[in-house]
């Protein structure tokens, strides 16, 4: 076998085992350090150096070197000296004799002025050159064939290194993007930012203050729709364990059999379609809060289950034998009187204390009526994303019809009734007549003369009003008597008769 065999066969097992290497489930580093080893002892391609193109400019660092010590905070700009020079020009160098080549700076100290050098560009897609690799070859004879070669290894870096960099560019976006998502989560949830300005919610503010420095179990009490989720965000976003996973489950949406499951989770094989092993919430949410909505609607089987957790902070997966302990807040919430539950015995009295710690009793929205003027502002808003940014406006007629409203389904009703609203007002103006117009006018008995004491009482010349929006809270206070509302408004009877035609006002018979 001559010599030019035997440098093909040594060049194919090491490619071989570079391939190898590669594909290990070594980091990057320890891969290129393992390459340069190889090329050494098998090849001949001593003082191996591969250098990696910094992703913020266009200079270029010494990732790994194999040899003697060398100043590894050298770096390289394009076109500067030889392994510049591949950088810029993007394709292989050769250089018979180092002595002979002008552009070598010979920065490192270490290569021989008398043998060749050889330096490849690590190309990667669309011809972007990501790195070099380079070496000295031990003798001047096979340079072409000993050029290939190296080609051949840098592609192979190449596609590791463009892969590892993709990878790092994506997982920087997520981690980039969950910090976004966490900043703008805490920034929603911040106690500002639940609407209410009146006594009860006042109250509210100052228990979920207090609250959110410990960690302690929560039970928030309220009708349906008075934002008792809200109150848990805003709990969990401004406590000690914010950094940690917030889970919520709704217990009333599942059987026990799901409950349990969804809660403690399930080892492979515990029942009939659990084909792998499951984690619950309680251990998703291991240094966090899960938030159990409707609690007071759990089985008397499953509130002794639940029990053990709470007080213990430990549990058994379904169909599992280990113990499993967890440090998760709790905070849990319902509509229901559970205090009539445990006097009937559909609820365990040591399971209501445990989870009456720190009680939050939502008001409902009738009860703080004088909120309603800055929730509607806040939910036309929402409203107005929902349908692509359209423009709202809520007028103050409209929001003296929404406060003599009794509101039963409480803020939730009153979101769906601005939503009704908005999509039955052609203009995107909500003004009494489109209020009247989604029927809150029968349920609210509108037409009735008796003026609520929720009526806000406007002043009539306020600059800020238009004429429309004068007329009709001047009839509002009028009980809809025209001859008096012309009073107020310094007109004359049939003035006001003839703005009312104009303006297209709706007037109520009493």
């Amino acid at each position: 076998m001559n010599e030019r065999s035997i440098l093909v066969e040594s060049e194919l097992d090491t490619l071989f085992l570079v391939s190898q290497l590669l594909n290990s489930t070594h980091d990057l580093r320890t891969k290129l350090k393992g390459i340069l080893e190889i090329l050494h002892k098998r090849s001949g391609l001593h003082f191996g150096m591969i250098t990696l193109r910094d992703v913020d400019d266009d200079s270029m660092s010494i990732c790994e070197f194999y040899g003697d010590d060398i100043d590894r905070s050298i770096r390289y700009q394009p076109g500067e000296g030889l392994v510049g020079a591949i950088l810029d020009e993007g394709s292989t160098i050769v250089v018979e004799r180092i002595a002979d080549e002008p552009r070598f700076l010979s920065r490192l100290g270490v290569y021989n002025p008398d043998l060749p050098f050889i330096g490849s560009p690590l190309a990667v897609e669309q011809g972007e050159v990501v790195g070099i690799l380079a070496a000295q070859p031990f003798e001047a004879s096979f340079l072409g064939e000993r050029a290939r070669f190296l080609e051949m290894v840098a592609n192979l870096i190449a596609q590791s290194v463009n892969t590892l960099r993709v990878l790092e560019r994506k997982q920087s976006e997520l981690v980039n993007e969950r910090d976004y998502l966490k900043q703008a989560l805490v920034k929603n949830y911040r106690f500002e930012n639940i609407i209410g300005h009146s006594e009860p919610m006042l109250k509210v503010f100052d228990i979920i203050r207090q609250v959110a420095k410990w960690h302690t179990t929560v039970l928030i009490r309220g009708e349906s729709g008075t934002g008792k989720e809200v109150v848990a965000n805003a709990i969990h976003f401004n406590s000690a364990c914010a950094s940690g996973p917030f889970l919520k489950l709704n217990c009333a949406a599942l059987p026990d059999t799901l409950l349990e499951s969804e809660l403690f989770g399930h080892e492979k094989g515990a029942f009939s379609g659990a084909i792998g092993q499951r984690k619950g919430r309680f251990e998703l949410a291991d240094n966090g809060t899960l938030f159990l909505d409707e609690v007071g609607e759990i089985s008397a089987s499953f509130q002794a289950k639940l029990l053990r957790v709470l007080q213990e902070g430990e549990f058994e997966r379904v169909g599992g034998v280990r113990t499993i302990k967890v440090n998760v807040r709790i905070i849990a919430a319902t509509n229901r009187n559970l205090e009539k539950d445990v006097a009937d015995g559909t609820f365990r009295e040591d399971l209501y204390y445990r989870l009456n710690v720190m009680p939050i009793n939502m008001p409902p929205l009738r009860d703080r009526i004088e909120d309603v003027p800055e929730l509607a502002a806040f939910l036309i808003k929402r409203i107005s994303k929902q349908q692509g940014g359209r423009p709202l406006e809520i007028k103050e007629s409209a929001l003296r019809i929404l406060m003599k409203h009794n509101w039963s389904g409480n803020v939730r009703e009153l979101e769906n009734r601005l939503e009704r609203a908005a999509i039955m007002s052609a203009d995107g103006i909500i003004d009494r007549d489109v209020i009247i117009s989604t029927g809150l006018e029968d349920e609210i008995g509108i037409s009735r003369p008796q003026i609520s004491t929720n009526t806000r009482t406007l002043d009539l010349h306020d600059e800020d009003l238009d004429e429309r929006e004068r007329v009709i809270a001047a009839l509002e206070q009028c009980g809809w008597v025209q001859a008096k509302a012309a009073r107020l408004l310094d007109m004359t009877p049939r003035q006001i008769a003839y703005r009312i035609q104009t303006l297209n006002i709706s007037v109520k018979q009493i």
